[in-house]
């Protein structure tokens, strides 16, 4: 039995202005080719298929011509929803997707064996059992109780998700005997577990309850496929309960990523192997750090990987002159004529306040304007002349502050 895991699609997504709208087409036409390459049985999206619970319309077209185009391959496919999908809005098309092949389980049901599959080889036999557990929340599985304090919260959603987990393993147990024994049993998930390294783009899904859910809460299926931490990993160094992480850079801090889908091989005997096989860049994206001098040389070297119909997208982090009021004009120049595109310019606060006072041991506050005026002018590289003018100028301006009709 051959398993494509994937998760955190974000169809939709606008990245500081930009639509991802061509990025995801590229990738869902890679992900069917990779479905026949590898002859995928069963494709599973763990959680976070749409960016927003209303995405726009172009996303739903992505989302319903994918699943058309998969249909034709004869891989199966299931959605699982996530904490950014509607559970509301998954819903709608389920039904209608059922006849496409495509299983759609939008949150918690409530009947717990709406949510066991048996996932079947493109022969048409049964592959695998699949405890489909999307994104869990908590007025799914808690009843709210009168003066629990905040880590009273916490334990009682991880154990409602625990024995969420553990009826759901118990059901696949009595189905995998009901059809002869041989069957591997798989989970999904769409949470943060203990020890996951998350990115900048990761919303916090649980405020002031459940941080993370430890790993031996999951019952011992083959192959525990996750969602919503968006860089490819696996759990406590588990290699059974992965990951896939997204397909597309959602934050600059995850641009160096390799960004992967898991091939996931099963037989009677369990786990057989894991392939990570890698997500192609469709849209480049960089984060660069410097000064002004140390950014022109490395705009240039982002530039090459660029082409005039695809810039490359740059956050821009100003170190050393961040106290410059017309940077954004400063950095617009220095890409000029290339094909890059800054989305975002950054300065360094504390940077300059920091080389202030560190050296000497002082803080602010123990020095006069005047003494931060003249020992931030040591750091620059100029000229006596043009100390001296600054100088001057800045005590014209003090002076001006000072007189009674300023």
């Amino acid at each position: 039995m051959r398993i494509l895991h994937t998760s955190d699609w974000h169809l939709g997504q606008h990245f500081m202005g930009k639509t991802r709208q061509a990025e995801h087409q590229a990738f869902c036409a890679w992900m069917i080719e990779q479905v026949r390459a590898h002859g995928v049985d069963a494709l599973l999206i763990a959680g976070d298929i749409f960016d927003t619970g209303a995405p726009p319309s172009y996303a739903r077209e992505q989302y319903n011509r994918f699943i058309v185009e998969l249909r034709a391959t004869g891989c199966e496919l299931v959605v699982l929803g996530g904490n950014h999908d509607s559970v509301a809005m998954l819903s709608e098309s389920q039904s209608l997707l059922a006849e496409l092949g495509t299983r759609v389980i939008p949150g918690v049901c409530s009947e717990l064996s709406e949510q066991l599959l048996v996932l079947h080889q493109r022969d048409g036999q049964p592959g695998a059992l699949l405890c489909g557990i999307p994104f869990i929340r908590p007025r799914d599985v808690l009843h709210s109780q009168a003066g629990q304090s905040a880590q009273d919260k916490q334990l009682s959603l991880q154990q409602a998700i625990a024995e969420h987990y553990q009826q759901l393993y118990a059901l696949a147990e009595a189905k995998r005997v009901e059809l002869g024994g041989q069957l591997p049993i798989i989970a999904t998930g769409h949470l943060t577990t203990v020890g996951a390294s998350a990115s900048d783009s990761v919303r916090e899904i649980y405020v002031g309850s459940l941080e993370a859910f430890p790993t031996s809460a999951f019952p011992p299926a083959a192959y525990i496929a996750l969602g919503h931490i968006h860089r490819p990993q696996k759990v406590g160094g588990l290699e059974h309960i992965r990951y896939s992480g997204s397909p597309l850079a959602l934050s600059f801090d995850e641009a160096r990523q390799q960004k992967e889908v898991l091939l996931v091989e099963l037989d009677a005997g369990g786990l057989r192997q894991i392939t990570p096989l890698p997500v192609p860049c469709f849209q480049p994206l960089l984060s660069l750090r410097g000064s002004l001098a140390e950014l022109a040389e490395s705009i240039k070297q982002a530039a090459s990987q660029g082409t005039a119909e695809t810039p490359v997208w740059l956050e821009v982090l100003v170190t050393s002159d961040d106290y410059l009021t017309d940077l954004q004009v400063r950095i617009e120049a220095l890409c000029q004529g290339l094909p890059v595109e800054v989305l975002r310019v950054r300065r360094e606060r504390g940077s300059a306040s920091a080389g202030l006072t560190a050296s000497a041991g002082e803080t602010l506050d123990e020095l006069s304007v005047s003494e931060v005026f003249s020992r931030r002018l040591q750091q620059e590289q100029l000229a006596p002349a043009e100390v001296t003018q600054l100088e001057g100028l800045y005590g014209a301006v003090l002076e001006q502050l000072r007189s009674p009709d300023s």
